[in-house]
């Protein structure tokens, strides 16, 4: 099998799990468990906790002691065997440390995925920038087919979801030692720096100001992925209970609709190639800014009737806010980083992304929609929950035009020097 094929089947298996579980678990929680919203808040905070150390941990193992493909094969079947037991917890407190326990696993893994495909490509003698895109686009299919495969076996209130997503793991845990190696690349120095001593090397990149400013901003848009991912069900789950929406397509299968964000990524991906060269990574990330607060305001006045057009649009828009942020990000982040910390920056993206901004973005999100978008019985305020966050974002988006300050130059590539 060719290098390209190998690294499709690397992606659609990763995102394969993560979307049998992630914009379904709610309603699992909800209608089938029946347990607490404040409670649910925690068990969505976990792959933000999870974030928080395990990528950086993950990367200065795979950076100095362990084949990245290899760690990123144990990650995964231990990820399987928690996966396969989450049906068994009888608690929400259980609940919360055994989902903890998987994302811990589960997190490390995306960024692994990245360097394991950047080592191969460039050993290979391919341009990242150009050849990751396309193969990263399979990942979103992967994603897009787990939504399908749990709503249309009518899996999104069941347990089920978790088994389709232990099996997932379990494959592509046993494949991953199949994967082109990556070895570490660290040299060590003969006066480490105390920032070598604790495996923090990556975190040298804070000394550039240019830098410091992007991942602060990496991280204040990670808040807002951790908003989308956490409400968009239950926003169209909450529809049921009026009588007007009730049998409409876009309540009976939520996860179908919100699946048209992951096809709308699957363009927007092919896109990026095109607009970092052309653009730069600045104009990309405003424009990913932009996009999630046409995100949010389509939501805040959108409805699964007459005004369904606007839930699909804020969907297709979804494609360039994540995609242009996220791909983009790990690009930019590739091209400014030494090949000896690769896996660590990596880490220190998701750590900054998915680990602090989804830390701050699940538990300051949760304590406003309790105090001010909460009615007496439980009911939520979606339209004011949307404004306040498209206008978080527009806020965001102005002060990184601002603040985040760099020249883009086409004739310089952004992806680093090729590794033999």
């Amino acid at each position: 099998m060719n290098l390209r094929l190998r690294l499709i089947a690397m992606n659609f298996l990763q995102f394969f799990v993560w979307g049998s579980w992630l914009l379904t678990i709610g309603a699992y929680w909800f209608q089938t468990k029946q347990w607490s919203g404040a409670q649910f808040g925690a068990i969505f905070s976990t792959m933000g906790i999870a974030s928080l150390f395990m990528p950086s941990i993950a990367g200065v193992i795979a950076d100095k002691y362990i084949n990245a493909e290899k760690l990123y094969g144990i990650f995964h079947l231990c990820g399987a065997a928690i996966l396969f037991c989450v049906p068994m917890m009888r608690s929400p407190g259980l609940m919360f440390w055994v989902m903890l326990l998987n994302m811990m696993f589960y997190m490390p893994t995306i960024s692994l995925s990245i360097t394991v495909a950047y080592n191969a490509l460039k050993s290979d003698g391919k341009d990242i920038i150009r050849d990751y895109p396309p193969i990263r686009v399979w990942g979103t299919v992967g994603f897009i087919a787990a939504l399908w495969t749990v709503s249309l076996l009518h899996l999104e209130t069941s347990s089920g979801q978790f088994y389709v997503a232990s099996g997932a793991a379990l494959l592509l845990g046993l494949y991953a030692f199949t994967l082109p190696p990556c070895p570490p690349r660290f040299q060590r120095s003969a006066q480490p720096s105390w920032l070598d001593t604790l495996g923090l090397t990556s975190f040298k990149l804070f000394r550039d100001a240019r830098m410091a400013i992007f991942f602060i901003f990496a991280m204040l848009l990670g808040a807002a992925l951790q908003l989308t991912n956490a409400y968009g069900d239950t926003f169209l789950h909450d529809f049921a209970r009026m009588d007007a929406y009730k049998d409409l397509v876009a309540v009976r299968y939520p996860a179908i609709i919100m699946s048209i964000s992951q096809i709308s990524e699957t363009l927007f991906i092919l896109a990026i190639p095109f607009f970092l060269r052309r653009f730069g990574i600045k104009t990309v990330m405003l424009i990913s800014m932009l996009a999630w607060t046409l995100r949010f305001g389509l939501f805040a006045y959108g409805n699964p009737g007459p005004g369904l057009w606007m839930i699909v649009l804020s969907c297709i828009v979804y494609g360039m806010a994540f995609d242009f942020f996220n791909i983009s990000g790990s690009l930019f982040v590739e091209g400014q980083s030494d090949p000896s910390i690769r896996a660590s920056a990596q880490g220190l993206f998701m750590l900054m992304t998915n680990g602090i901004g989804a830390v701050l973005g699940s538990s300051i999100s949760g304590l406003v929609i309790q105090a001010f978008f909460t009615h007496p019985d439980q009911g939520k305020d979606w339209h004011g929950i949307w404004i306040t966050f498209a206008s978080y974002s527009l806020i965001v988006a102005v002060l990184f035009m601002l603040l985040f300050k760099h020249k883009h130059d086409p004739a310089r590539t952004l992806a680093a020097k090729t590794v033999h």
